[in-house]
């Protein structure tokens, strides 16, 4: 009984510095506006999850093999690309809309040479065209537009996807303002 007694009393203190320690905090709060930012970051996580999962059913049905990346990391940050071995676009991240405008509907079954105009590097092209003919990886930066006309660096680091049968499936490619 007496035990029962100590733990009671030891339950009592630990509740009376709780009280004290949280009536002692000074409460502030936030600006309207915060809620909006709040919001932004929810939707930006939302559509990292949601680019995973999908980049994760692309992988698996497709049987890819060595796609070991950070897919969260990357895609809060970068573009992810992706086309099939004929190089028009099945895939392509929520981010797409921040780098240049366009949303995944508008460049479903496009190539990426949606993106490149006049001031497009044909020497920048062509390596990448001969690592991609080559099924080798490839890192450029490109001279791309956005949908409004403006004409951007942009880094991209590509790379062949493999089937579990050594054959080639697709391209994944991570692009990022430069």
């Amino acid at each position: 009984m007496t035990n029962n007694v100590n733990i009671m009393s030891n339950l009592s203190q630990y509740d009376a510095a709780f009280s004290r320690f949280y009536s002692c905090m000074r409460i502030k709060t936030l600006p309207l506006y915060s809620f909006d930012f709040h919001h932004e970051y929810t939707k930006v996580l939302q559509n990292t999850f949601i680019d995973t999962a999908r980049i994760k059913v692309l992988a698996t049905k497709n049987k890819w093999k060595n796609t070991d990346w950070d897919l969260q990391s990357i895609l809060r940050d970068d573009v992810v690309i992706v086309t099939d071995v004929n190089l028009k676009i099945v895939f392509a991240s929520h981010n797409l809309i921040k780098m240049n405008g366009y949303v995944e509907e508008e460049v479903l079954g496009k190539s990426p040479k949606i993106f490149q105009g006049e001031v497009t590097n044909r020497i920048t092209s062509s390596e990448i065209k001969k690592a991609i003919d080559a099924q080798e990886a490839f890192e450029n930066v490109v001279m791309n537009y956005k949908k409004n006309g403006e004409v951007y660096a942009c880094l991209i680091k590509g790379y062949p996807l493999f089937n579990n049968k050594g054959e080639l499936s697709h391209y994944i490619a991570f692009e990022r303002a430069a």
